[in-house]
């Protein structure tokens, strides 16, 4: 297989569904731990649009409470609780800032620093419904964020969430001037593609259209960890999906930072 052939196959098409077994993590008599998929609603939307993670929990246990959330394309770690008692200790810790959330993320250039904190107030935004935007009257935010590859028109960074506010990283990305890699929300939206960064890329003959390397967003929940009732610290981490892999691949060999 050519290069070519190798980066037009690493689309962003959405795993397939092949039930809740396929993606768990961890379970116990209170909670069950998952690998969200991307493109997978982790809870039902206002227009129950397609079947969400908790459709298809409540399937199969017949009751299920939300603890947090992941955004549809954000890949990676999500726990909910498979009891009332389970769920209010749970979104006690996440209120209360004891959880551990580490994500990964693609940003489009390079920050001035290598580490960093943003600590920007975030509230709905003003005329933008569905958006959230940095506010002096929104609810506390704090992010924070280090450097673990550079490449010359990308990053990979590591970010530690202290709050837990909706699109949090992804507005304090915005507010940095580093949008996450393909948001269509706070950045360009445009994909990642092979041609953009590749010297002498050619379509194939057939003049079929280049696919994305990346054309979802380029954010994993890479981590989380929480106590549990019996007060034991349990931490879980969820691989990065195939697209997140084959993207880093690609940037490695034909974008790598000079």
């Amino acid at each position: 297989m050519t290069e070519q052939e190798e980066a037009q196959q690493q689309g962003p098409a959405v795993p397939r569904f092949k039930g809740i077994e396929s993606i768990q993590l961890f379970e116990d008599d209170d909670c069950i731990v998952l690998n969200k998929p991307s493109g997978m609603l982790s809870i039902p939307d206002r227009t129950q649009s397609q079947p969400s993670l908790k459709d298809y929990l409540a399937e199969k246990f017949g009751s299920i409470f939300t603890v947090h959330r992941l955004d549809k394309e954000t890949s990676g770690v999500i726990v909910f609780a498979k009891t009332d008692t389970m769920h209010k200790h749970l979104s006690l810790q996440f209120e209360d800032r004891q959880t551990k959330k580490i994500y990964n993320g693609l940003v489009t250039g390079k920050p001035a620093r290598s580490a960093g904190i943003i600590d920007e107030p975030i509230a709905a935004h003003p005329s933008l419904n569905g958006s959230m935007a940095i506010n002096p009257k929104g609810k506390p935010s704090t992010t924070e964020y280090s450097l673990l590859e550079a490449f010359r028109t990308y990053s990979w960074l590591q970010f530690n969430i202290l709050t837990g506010r909706t699109h949090q990283i992804r507005v304090h990305m915005k507010h940095l001037g580093h949008p996450i890699a393909c948001d269509p929300l706070y950045g360009d939206g445009k994909p990642v593609l092979l041609s953009s960064f590749k010297k002498k890329f050619n379509l194939a003959k057939s003049a079929e259209e280049e696919r994305p390397i990346m054309a979802r967003l380029a954010l994993h929940a890479a981590q989380l960890s929480f106590t549990n009732l019996q007060q034991q610290t349990l931490q879980f981490e969820a691989p990065l999906p195939k697209d997140l892999r084959a993207l880093l691949q690609q940037l490695r060999k034909w974008n790598p930072e000079r």
